[in-house]
Parts: structure tokens; C-alpha cells; sequence
């Protein structure tokens, strides 16, 4: 595609209609995109005539939704693009780490193909960026990352990403910190961790260990606490703590965090203003078999909250899509924001924050500037899109088209 286009007749999200004081409905306007090298240089209502030698693509008023952010994934561990197999019972995390362990090597010589596979399911989802948790272990050494650093190299025109250095199995349990090292020199960006209480049983050496690498590499850290009730609140309590100590302030992601739901709302309260005050975020998955964070009240409380999909179609999993708006559909019905504000506003939660309007009903996206990465997905707006889980038609990231197209034919005409 050339560098500059006019993409018109897009739909976006451009006001609330008010009855009695309350949100009755979401306005949409048509618009006109002027697209120059991957950013968004000009808005222009679709009705003022387009006169132009440059390139137009017709959006067939499609609604623009920002793109979409997976910030929990697990690219190695996948079986797609394998025959179906679903998982294997086991009674309790270190059953099932075991179980993982066995088959580490056995998958290994796939780990490009499978993630391509993930990427895949991703992409058409509508995410143009996703997080990966890659194993770090003796086991596997650093076979993965390798493998999964060619997968997204294949797709290096089409999402960003990020890559956590993860210890799956332990940083003191498999004596890791070497293979960390190692990894985080090999091109991996974030430094992982996981449950210092119930995998390594140490809860102050292994956090100390853990930002001890994040300090090292000048690294961001993103620790899986699975923990729950008050074991994982303390680790939680604890890793503030190491946070203070380092300064690492707004560098530190809990994964999961399941303990923050299951301790008494005061604690979780006065933690989420903690956790806030220093820029520690939240990653999601949005479970059904067990209770999560209170999101609402993290982000009530300022604590910038994030949804991904995990792994999927695994040895942990038979179930999952890959589709995020799958995700922030299932966090509206969990907490039930079922008005057009609500529903709009869930959005933020798989964009990196970016909502299309705020409670006035202004817009806030997009503004001229503002990358041209987006989702046109076949809905009237982005609460019905959120709502219906929408059909993606294109998803559009810095400009060039990197899934679907716009021959498509919207069910809404």
C-alpha cells in the first residue's frame, strides 16, 4: 500500500445521546482518514466531498475500534497447528508443571510453526501487539525463545511485541537465574517470575532474585502470582516492598493476582491505592473456574488493569480463541456493564488504555497523530462491538492493511 491514502466512510464513536440525564444511545459520524506513514494526519466528515490524487480505500462504514493489545500470552506452549489432543488431568500446579516439563523437548522442534499458528488467530482477532511469556528452564534452556523470536520476526510487519523471560518451573525450584541471564542478553525484554511461595517456597529470596535481574538488565518485570488467599497477598505485600526498595516504580506487571479476590475488600482496597501510587499494573485473563482481581476496583482505584488470553490449546488448556474482544465481552458480563457507557468504556481494558469517548461523550479517539492501528469491525458502535463480540472485516496496523479487507459486505446493510 502507498504510504498515503485516504481511508473514508469510516464509523467511529463520536457522542452519547442523553434521555433524562442518563446515556440512551451511542452517536456515530462518518469520517474520512488522511493516512500518512502510519499515522493519522487529518479527520474529515465523510460528507464534505473527497478531492484528492491520492489513493482511496472505501471503509464501507465499518466502525473503527482501536487495535488491540494481548498482554498475557504464552506462545511456545500451544499445540496448534498439531494434531488434537485435549489435556492430560492433573491434581494440583506442580503435577501439571511436571506433566509440561515431559513434553518440553518433544514440542520444541514445532515451537516456530505452533506460535505462527497463535499469531495467527491473534491477528485476526484484531491484536497488532501481544506479550509473550516465553520458558526459561533447564529443561528447554533457551530453545523457545529462539524458536519463538522467528515467529514474530515472520510477523514483524504486523504486531509489536514484547518478550517476558519467564522461569515456568521455578527461578530457585530449577536453580534458573543463569538461563535468565542468558535469555535477557538473547533478546529477551522482560524479566518473569513466578509464584515465590507455592513453586519456589522462598517468598523473599525469589522476589530478591527476581528484581535483582530486573535491576541488572534494566528490564521491566511481569510475575505470575497464582497464589491465592493470604499466601498470595503477602508475596503481593512483599514485592511492593522490593519495588520501593529498587524504585521501580511503573515497571512491575502481577499476572493474574488472584489473591487480591480473595481477601477482605478494606485489604484489597488499601492495596489497589499501593499498587496505583507505584504504577504496578494488572494482567487478566478474565477466568471462569476461580475468582480474579476486582478489576473494578483496581481501576476505580488508578491501577492501569490489562486482559490477555494465556496460553491456549495446551497442555494447561483445551479451550481458548485468541480473540480479545471475546475477553472484554466476558468482563462486561462479569461485572455487568451493560449500558452503552459501560460497555464502551471496557474497551480501554484490551487497547493499553485508549477509550473512544469519555463519560461527556467526547472523543478521544482517533485524534490527528494518533498511529493508524485499528480494527473495522461490523458494528453501529463500540458498545454493540464489545456486546456482540463484532466480525472483524480489516485490521489495519500503522497504516497497511495486515488482516482481512474491504471488500467486505456488513450483515447491518
Amino acid at each position: 500500500m502507498n504510504q498515503s491514502y485516504w481511508l473514508r466512510n469510516v464509523k467511529l464513536d463520536s457522542g452519547f445521546v442523553f434521555e433524562d440525564g442518563k446515556i440512551d444511545r451511542t452517536e456515530t459520524t462518518l469520517y474520512n482518514l488522511l493516512i500518512n506513514d502510519g499515522k493519522i494526519e487529518q479527520l474529515q466528515l465523510a460528507n464534505v466531498p473527497l478531492q484528492t490524487d491520492l489513493p482511496v480505500q472505501d471503509a464501507k462504514n465499518l466502525l473503527a475500534l482501536p487495535a488491540f493489545k494481548e498482554m498475557h500470552n504464552h506462545l511456545d506452549k500451544t499445540y496448534l497447528g498439531l494434531p488434537w489432543k485435549a489435556c492430560i488431568p492433573a491434581a494440583n500446579l506442580v503435577e501439571r508443571l511436571n506433566l509440561e516439563a515431559a513434553e518440553l523437548v518433544e514440542l520444541a522442534e514445532t515451537g516456530q510453526h505452533r506460535a505462527e499458528q497463535m499469531l495467527h488467530l491473534l491477528l485476526k482477532g484484531g491484536a497488532t501487539h501481544v506479550r509473550s511469556h516465553v520458558n526459561i528452564d533447564p529443561y528447554i534452556g533457551l530453545k523457545n525463545l529462539e524458536e519463538i523470536q522467528k515467529a514474530l520476526y515472520t510477523y514483524k510487519d504486523k504486531m509489536t511485541h514484547e518478550i517476558v523471560a519467564f522461569p515456568q518451573h521455578g527461578l530457585l525450584r530449577t536453580n534458573s537465574k543463569s538461563f535468565m541471564k542468558t535469555a535477557m542478553r538473547e533478546g529477551a525484554t522482560i524479566v518473569g517470575g513466578l509464584d515465590p511461595g507455592g513453586i519456589d517456597q522462598n517468598i523473599e529470596l525469589s522476589l530478591f532474585e527476581m528484581v535483582d535481574l530486573a535491576v541488572q538488565f534494566d528490564a521491566d518485570i511481569d510475575i505470575h502470582i497464582h497464589d491465592p488467599g493470604h499466601l498470595g497477598f503477602y508475596t503481593i505485600q512483599k514485592l511492593v516492598s522490593f519495588i520501593e526498595q529498587a524504585g521501580w516504580n511503573n515497571r512491575v506487571a502481577v499476572s493474574h493476582a488472584f489473591a487480591l479476590g480473595d481477601v477482605p475488600q478494606n485489604e484489597s482496597v488499601e492495596m489497589a491505592s499501593k499498587l496505583a501510587s507505584l504504577g504496578v499494573s494488572i494482567m487478566s485473563t478474565v477466568p471462569i473456574n476461580r475468582v480474579m482481581p476486582p478489576v473494578d476496583l483496581l481501576h476505580a482505584k488508578g491501577v492501569q488493569v490489562a486482559l490477555g488470553c494465556d496460553g491456549f490449546y495446551d497442555s494447561w488448556s483445551p479451550h481458548g480463541t485468541g480473540d480479545m474482544l471475546e475477553k472484554a465481552g466476558r468482563l462486561a458480563e462479569k461485572y455487568n456493564w451493560k449500558d452503552e457507557y459501560g460497555l464502551s468504556q471496557t474497551l480501554q481494558f484490551i487497547t493499553g488504555g485508549i477509550k473512544t469517548l469519555d463519560e461527556e461523550g467526547n472523543l478521544l479517539w482517533p485524534k490527528v497523530g494518533d498511529d493508524a492501528s485499528m480494527v473495522l469491525v461490523d458494528a453501529s458502535c463500540s458498545a454493540e462491538a464489545v456486546a456482540r463480540r463484532a466480525k472483524r472485516a480489516a485490521v489495519i496496523a500503522n497504516g497497511n492493511i495486515v488482516y482481512g479487507g474491504l471488500n467486505y459486505e456488513s450483515v447491518l446493510k
